[in-house]
């Protein structure tokens, strides 16, 4: 039987774009937060909590756009107590992104167990809104030009951040915040301000990448489901180079690693779903390899700033 197939080849582009747009999301908030000077170990965490509170509220309300609203702000509430501990605290970043993770993890899982006991209830599909006449390309049409609202937030929010990191006086402060925040500090501008707008909007984008795998992909939501995703997006951001465009193809590659399991089942290709699952940290760790050596990280990652300090 032939691999190639029509069918295969739709399959995991579609797959490669649903399981693409969260780490796309959760990558180009890394990499805002990344810019300015802080670390977000705690991505999966804010993950894992947009998951979790984007489906509650979409459940609850039947309201899906709610629960969209309410996965960034689950998000962003994670993001706080980053910003709370790290930023304005100065306490070590990879030690409170961690924390913040184990604790996600251990808090949606309980309060699942409490609302929903045993049961998984499932949301209806989510409506997409096609791009006509594009809609009607043959087979780029229905995967590029008729999807769901959060696609094209996320395709629209690569450009603005490309737009922002490159031509605006806002690009070039967020770039100092993280390479040179003494310098940033002596022009007038808050460093710690900024670190903190940063990591919030991280939050945001995290909670809304979480949202997305519950509400659209799964349709449910699942203890842990992120499986990994928001550390995946952090090399991602790392190997970006703070080129947003290199985020979203980084995400389309390890999305359609996400994907193949579905694709090889459509084709009738028999291999064991542990083996597939193994691809996307495969595929991390040879891009690693390969482009690893070469990620220019701003000079300042991961250090604490005092205001006035030299």
């Amino acid at each position: 039987m032939a691999l190639f197939t029509q069918s295969f080849i739709i399959t995991l582009f579609l797959g490669a774009i649903a399981a693409g747009i969260p780490l796309l999301l959760a990558g180009l908030g890394e990499q805002l937060s990344e810019k300015t000077g802080v670390l977000n170990i705690g991505l999966e965490g804010m993950m894992l909590f947009g998951a979790y509170t984007g489906f509650l509220v979409a459940w609850s309300s039947g309201s899906l756009a709610l629960g969209f609203v309410a996965g960034a702000a689950g998000g962003m509430l994670v993001a706080a107590l980053m910003a709370l501990l790290c930023v304005r605290l100065g306490l070590n970043q990879i030690v409170i992104g961690i924390a913040l993770t184990l604790a996600a993890e251990g808090l949606t899982a309980l309060l699942h167990f409490v609302q929903f006991s045993r049961t998984y209830p499932r949301l209806d599909g989510v409506p997409t809104w096609p791009i006509w006449p594009l809609s009607e390309i043959p087979f780029v049409g229905p995967i590029l030009f008729d999807n769901n609202v959060v696609f094209y937030l996320a395709i629209v929010l690569v450009a603005v951040f490309a737009w922002v990191y490159r031509q605006t006086n806002l690009g070039i402060a967020l770039q100092a915040a993280g390479d040179k925040p003494a310098a940033l500090d002596a022009a007038g501008v808050d460093v710690t301000n900024t670190r903190t707008t940063a990591v919030l909007v991280t939050g945001a984008l995290a909670g809304l990448g979480g949202a997305y795998m519950s509400i659209v992909v799964a349709g449910v939501f699942v203890p842990f489901m992120t499986h990994g995703n928001g550390f995946i997006a952090i090399v991602l951001a790392m190997l970006a180079r703070g080129r947003p465009l290199w985020v979203l193809g980084g995400a389309l590659l390890f999305g359609g690693s996400l994907s193949m399991t579905t694709a090889l089942q459509v084709a009738g290709v028999d291999i064991p779903t542990d083996v597939i699952q193994m691809l996307p940290f495969a595929m991390v760790m040879i891009v690693l390899l390969v482009a690893g050596r070469k990620a220019a990280l701003p000079q300042a990652l991961g250090e604490s700033f005092v205001r006035g300090s030299r």
